[in-house]
């Protein structure tokens, strides 16, 4: 296999140089090309997505390839402007100066995505490769084995290897792919395995992007609309079955409302997932794989044991891999279900007595990929957004800023490192290649020896530097 791999790598480096001359016209006829591909293959997407995550329609449709359409839209409609040399101003000390800055594709790049959004997070950050004119080799989740079959199949029937290829396997795929020198690497999953592709892209001095996770909190101020919040928090947190990297960790809220609180996403849970006082599995997924549903029942299970109270859900099936959603209450904050990405339908709910004592327990944690925050005054939200660190944040709202391609997507610290999406995607997969054009008219000969007669120039350098 590792031979394989060379000799394909070898080919995609040998049409990189070939690729990084590309212009944009051609690029874009790519983009149009993979989308019309999405098109002619989505009720096998959909099927798909069924088949690993037991996703509805709407939602596969809403959160993955409508996604991706979107993205798709947005770089063939800014790529010409992205790939156009940016101006910058020239500096005292270089004066007369002409200065550029071109976005170069940065070469051969990986892609490893996750299982839970097995398309769109394989899908998207190759629209960006595409679009800043690099080749890819892709890495769908092994887990969401339906996904990954149809994709890799897609890939590479419609796309020359030497530019696009698509691979399935497990781990032992994953560890022979980053022993290879890639230009760049793009991951999608954990903070644990973030740390084993970085150490791999270290042997390489290879760039990555690292979209990873974390404990995402929701802070509720006193003054928000609670009903809102609570139909909102709802949404976000159960929706792929709590699987979602940016989903809801935990809720903070105000002891006094704590029980409205519950009242009201208890009530959100049945008019959103329930039907006829039963779980809508037409609606609901499935968790992907025993491993990770016998994962969630522990943390639920140790989180009662030590002192949690189970006040909405908590039922569970075994044969179908389904866990109801679930709040919890009294959480300790030193039991596992507070210590690790949740990343399931379980949702701890912590009160607490001012809004700084909710910020002090958000910074008590690594910095997560998302805040939420719930209020109408402008001065609590700012204050929480002054005092706190997330790759992202959203105000009387979750998980829609990952829908807008004007902001950068991303983590900080244990929750990611780059962002990605629009113009950031195109620039994650791109080096800033900074030129400076001297002009006939320079002073630089002012800075060659021999030095002894240049005191005094050396002071009016120390000024204009």
């Amino acid at each position: 296999m590792q031979e394989n791999l060379n000799h394909l790598f070898d080919q995609q480096k040998a049409h990189s140089l070939i690729l990084r001359n590309t212009k944009s016209d051609e690029r874009k006829e790519k983009l149009k090309k993979l989308k019309i591909l999405i098109q002619d293959n989505e009720r096998l997407i959909f099927d798909a997505l069924e088949k690993d995550l037991r996703k509805c329609e709407f939602e596969a449709a809403l959160t993955e390839v409508y996604f991706v359409y979107a993205e798709i839209d947005f770089a063939i409609k800014n790529l010409s402007c992205w790939m156009k040399p940016k101006r910058v101003s020239a500096s005292m000390s270089s004066l007369f100066t002409k200065n550029r800055i071109y976005y170069e594709p940065k070469g051969v790049s990986l892609i490893i995505s996750p299982w839970n959004y097995p398309f769109q997070l394989l899908m998207a950050p190759l629209v960006s490769a595409i679009a800043a004119g690099n080749t890819a080799m892709l890495k769908p989740s092994e887990l969401s084995s339906a996904t990954a079959a149809l994709v890799t199949k897609l890939i590479n029937g419609h796309f020359e290897s030497k530019e696009v290829a698509c691979f399935e396997g497990d781990a032992n795929l994953s560890e022979s792919l980053l022993k290879l020198p890639f230009d760049h690497i793009f991951f999608t999953g954990s903070p644990k395995i973030g740390k084993v592709i970085m150490e791999a892209a270290a042997k390489h001095l290879s760039s990555v992007t690292l979209e990873l996770g974390g404990k995402s909190p929701v802070i509720i101020a006193q003054d928000a609309n609670l009903e809102k919040a609570a139909e909102k928090i709802v949404w976000g947190k159960f929706m792929n079955s709590g699987q979602t990297c940016i989903a809801p960790d935990y809720v903070l809220v105000k002891a006094e409302q704590e029980q409205d609180f519950i009242r009201l996403a208890s009530q959100k849970i049945d008019q959103l997932y329930r039907k006829n006082d039963i779980l809508d599995r037409t609606s609901y997924g499935k968790i992907i794989s025993s491993g990770h549903y016998n994962r969630l029942k522990d943390l639920r299970n140790k989180a009662v044991e030590d002192g949690a109270c189970i006040v909405k859900g908590g039922a569970d099936s075994d044969q179908d891999h389904t866990l109801e959603p679930t709040i919890l209450t009294k959480v300790s904050l030193s039991s596992a279900i507070m210590q690790e990405e949740i990343f399931g339908p379980l949702l701890p709910v912590i009160t607490y007595s001012s809004i700084q004592e909710a910020i002090d327990l958000v910074n008590q944690r690594a910095k997560p990929l998302a805040l939420y925050i719930f209020s109408g005054s402008d001065s609590i939200v700012q204050d929480t957004i002054r005092q706190t660190s997330s790759g992202g944040t959203c105000v009387n709202d979750v998980v829609l800023h990952i829908s807008n391609p004007n902001l950068p997507f991303g983590g900080i610290g244990n929750s990611g490192h780059g962002s990605c999406h629009g113009f950031y995607g195109f620039k994650a997969f791109s080096h800033e290649r900074g030129v400076m054009f001297q002009s006939g008219t320079d002073f630089s000969k002012l800075a060659y020896p021999p030095y002894g007669n240049k005191g005094g120039l050396l002071k009016w350098f120390k000024k204009i530097l």
